[in-house]
């Protein structure tokens, strides 16, 4: 069962050729509150949450946890990367006990098409096989989240099953760490 409790955290910045992961600041807070009220975002994820809302519940420093990265482009936020563990109660799973990590990310409207999901979530993955080794990735998104789909499978998560869930089709892939050869 994978367990980032047992992990250092939070890593050391992880840089990649154009973004920055890294643990979230006081300065990401507005960003997040873009990210969770934008209509864009939430189209697949059960829509826009009220920026009033938000703007009355998010914590100083939102997002302040083991397993989030924030992804920063040229020293600002653009988006958020988590590495959770997927609830036993869900749907799809690739372990008999469940306990896998699950993959999820958000990005601005405006960070979209660019490739930068890709290249983080790249990076995450990278530093959780380090971290964890030998477990797992799972990740679940809309069929209809084309977009989403081809960063999943850009990342090489393989499609284990579709099943209906929150009223859509859901696409659930697997991914694991390729192994160090040693050389």
């Amino acid at each position: 069962m994978t367990d980032l409790g047992s992990v250092a955290w939070p890593p050391a910045p992880i840089e990649t050729e154009r973004l920055v992961l890294r643990e979230s600041e006081a300065r990401d807070r507005a960003v997040f509150i873009d990210l969770f009220a934008s209509p864009e975002v939430g189209t697949y994820i059960g829509g826009p949450q009220s920026r009033e809302e938000l703007e009355r519940t998010r914590p100083e420093i939102p997002g302040r946890r083991p397993g989030l990265f924030v992804v920063e482009l040229d020293g600002a936020m653009i988006g958020m990367i988590t590495l959770d563990q997927r609830a036993a109660e869900r749907p799809g799973h690739v372990r008999p006990d469940a306990g896998e990590s699950e993959l999820g990310y958000l990005f601005l409207p405006q960070a979209w098409g660019h490739g930068y999901a890709a290249e983080a979530c790249a990076a995450a993955l990278g530093w959780f096989a380090d971290a964890v080794p030998g477990e797992p990735v799972v990740l679940c998104t809309q069929t209809a989240n084309d977009r989403s789909v081809r960063v999943a499978e850009k990342l090489g998560f393989a499609e284990v099953e579709r099943f209906e869930e929150y009223g859509a089709e859901q696409w659930f892939g697997v991914w694991y760490p390729v192994p160090s050869t040693g050389l």
